[in-house]
């Protein structure tokens, strides 16, 4: 390779390591900081680097596209980046634009959020720091420092979840979260003793392209498998460890945001990262498949019975992370790739959006749609795209329970349709939920090259009866709480289905009894009651 090209390369890929780094610095600065002035001036520089960060990550993507026709070595880059402990490929390049990019936008949000509030001198350092530990988890090649980088995360977040420590649900939410990270920090550790002692490195690439070591699998592999799917459903918020997550709401908005967007999908990315070291279907593919399909149905259920916005987002998001598990399960590396990027993106923008969601939801209120003829919509456009999955079988790579699922997306678009739109603007909604097969084509094209492929894949008959019996009782019960107003029986698992079945209730009394201290609000964070008609003043 030519010198200057080869300096050039170094050059951008240290860049795309250094600004992490200056992150984490410009955090310690700023909790060493006293001085407003210069505070706000770290403010500033944070959201530059977060857009340097955003640029470099694009400009690595282009690279990576135009290295298969520069000649020479085409994985160049991956061993010039392996200098510096990179490992440069497409999903580090998707995942760190996009975590640059709603970093810097959460950032933008919370610097006027918190401009009056006592917690805004806090914010600052753990969010620099929880998004230089994700940062640096997507693009290490190195198993210890992404396990490092994995506890940095959580130990980071817990300190934003604790901005508020005068609310009794929000210390519940952040001691919960706490156990539960504690406990997936050491599966990760143990899954990459076990990956060590099976392939006898810590560096990835390496562990890649060891095809002989990976066949035929090993009692390692299997255990690092069922520890790190564990790993991920914790992370992941699944059922029934997910009481926190619902807790967080108590947390100020670009808090959730955050969560929501860049930290509880990070147990997908690590099978993204890691699932090229199994051999095939493992055990912890069926763990992913049964915990993260469960709690698909139940939280979407839950969520349909919500009352609250928020509540609504937050068991959107423990239904979105399970879908998630569940194509990981499956084996779709790639639509799950596409879930976390476009459910990021999406939830950030629900969560910095959420204050107007009311006034926007009084605004657009439409009469009720009948039932029957809601159901003709949502029945007309699922058989035409099950006539598109029929004649293109490809696009969901010839698998029918991801059809049966895609089709599912289409019918619950079209239920949403409104009875007092005209016949026009039916038919036009109608033709934009059929549209999604196609832009989920689209999506899938653009996102395919970054996942490596893995031959040999076989979904075992009883993963693919499970994932078949999972979507179709997500389509009978979700049937049944639509049209449960005209079922007196169904009214009652409405109303179980509004406190998520209880399922989260052993996980708290757990909680309560091994944390009573640490979930008593200190007297000095305790407000002071609001008495409106007592005229003296508090003490």
């Amino acid at each position: 390779m030519n010198p200057i090209a080869e300096f050039s390369l170094l050059s951008i890929l240290a860049l795309w390591l250094l600004l992490p780094v200056g992150l984490f610095l410009l955090a310690g600065l700023t909790g060493w900081l006293k001085n407003p002035l210069k505070v706000n001036h770290c403010w500033r520089l944070a959201g530059w680097a977060l857009l340097a960060s955003m640029a470099v990550s694009v400009v690595m993507g282009i690279l990576l596209l135009i290295q298969p026709y520069t000649g020479g070595d085409s994985n160049r880059l991956a061993t010039l980046g392996g200098r510096f402990g990179l490992y440069p490929d497409g999903i580090a390049v998707w995942m760190a634009t996009m975590v640059a990019f709603i970093g810097w936008v959460i950032l933008r949000f919370a610097d006027n959020y918190l401009s009056q509030d006592p917690g805004r001198d806090r914010f600052l350092p753990w969010f620099l720091v929880t998004v230089a530990s994700v940062l640096v988890l997507v693009f290490t090649n190195h198993l210890l420092i992404l396990a490092g980088a994995w506890i940095g995360v959580s130990l980071a977040l817990h300190h934003l979840l604790t901005l508020y420590q005068d609310r009794p649900q929000a210390r519940m939410a952040a001691v919960q979260k706490f156990i539960v990270s504690r406990v997936g920090d050491a599966l990760v550790v143990f899954g990459v003793v076990a990956l060590y002692l099976h392939y006898g490195t810590f560096y990835l690439p390496d562990i890649i392209q060891n095809e002989g070591a990976r066949a035929g699998g090993s009692t390692a592999l299997t255990v690092a498998s069922v520890v790190l799917a564990l790993a991920a459903v914790l992370k992941c918020a699944q059922i029934p460890f997910h009481g926190w997550l619902i807790r967080v709401m108590e947390a100020p908005t670009p808090v959730s945001a955050l969560l929501h967007a860049g930290v509880i999908n990070l147990g997908g990315f690590l099978w993204l990262r890691l699932f090229p070291v199994f051999d095939g279907f493992t055990a912890g593919h069926m763990i992913l498949l049964v915990i993260g399909g469960m709690t698909a149905v139940v939280a979407v259920l839950t969520m349909m019975t919500q009352y609250s916005v928020k509540h609504a987002l937050a068991w959107s998001t423990c239904a979105q992370m399970g879908f998630m598990l569940f194509e990981i399960g499956m084996g779709a590396y790639t639509l799950a790739l596409l879930h976390l990027l476009a459910h990021s993106l999406y939830k950030a923008h629900s969560f910095l959006a959420s204050g107007r969601t009311v006034a926007v939801s009084a605004a657009t209120r439409f009469p009720e749609s009948p039932s029957a003829n809601r159901l003709s919509w949502a029945g007309l456009t699922g058989l035409l795209a099950a006539a598109i999955l029929v004649q293109f079988p490809w696009i969901v790579e010839n698998n029918p329970v991801f059809g049966a699922l895609l089709v599912l997306a289409v019918s619950a678009a079209a239920m949403g349709i409104p009875a007092g739109a005209t016949k026009a603007v039916k038919l036009k909604l109608a033709g934009l939920a059929v549209l999604l097969v196609p832009l989920y084509s689209l999506l899938h094209f653009l996102i395919g090259p970054a996942v490596p492929e893995q031959e040999g894949f076989a979904i075992p008959g009883i993963a693919l009866g499970t994932g078949a019996t999972l979507v179709t009782l997500l389509a009978v019960c979700s049937l049944m709480i639509v049209f449960g107003a005209r079922f007196p029986a169904t009214r009652a698992l409405g109303v179980h289905f509004l406190q998520g079945l209880y399922l989260e209730l052993p996980f708290d009394r757990l909680t309560r009894f091994l944390a009573a201290e640490a979930l008593k609000v200190p007297a000095m964070f305790r407000r002071v009651p609001h008495h409106p008609f007592r005229l003296e003043e508090r003490s």
